[in-house]
């Protein structure tokens, strides 16, 4: 296969999720991803998406989301840039998910269902580059 990129831009607001979710899931069946991976391709570009629209863009009304897929040799590595305030994902503890629902703490989850839907997530952040989440997912 050859080597594929595509590159987007979104206002960060919770509206666009749909778009976004098209977007990735477009590209992931460019890949050659089954109709289950590109759920859960979505699936966590969807909950990558609503945390920095939560949590890096709280309060700031004209942020922004870069997208870029990247397909090559039998993966798709997606890379969401945002300027929004940095977030430290080691930071979150591993949820547990056996735990009662009315025993479980609130958030967590969103970073948990990346690393469980993907194969490699990365998350860096400079003063230069903003926030870089990478999602890559084998074919």
């Amino acid at each position: 296969m050859t080597a594929k990129m595509s590159k987007a831009t979104f206002a960060a607001k919770v509206e666009n999720l749909d778009e976004i979710r098209e977007f990735v899931g477009e590209e992931a069946r460019q890949a050659g991803f089954s109709d289950k991976e590109i759920y859960a391709i979505q699936l966590a570009a969807d909950e990558a998406s609503t945390n920095i629209i939560e949590y890096a863009y709280d309060g700031v009304e004209d942020g922004e989301i870069e997208i870029d897929c990247n397909i090559a040799d039998g993966e798709l590595e997606i890379v969401m840039r945002d300027k929004g305030k940095t977030f430290d994902p080691s930071s979150v503890p591993e949820p547990n998910v056996k735990a009662d629902l009315s025993e479980r703490k609130i958030g967590g989850l969103g970073m948990y269902l990346m690393r469980k839907l993907m194969d490699e997530v990365y998350y860096s952040s400079s003063t230069r580059m903003g926030n870089v989440l990478t999602m890559v997912k084998r074919v």
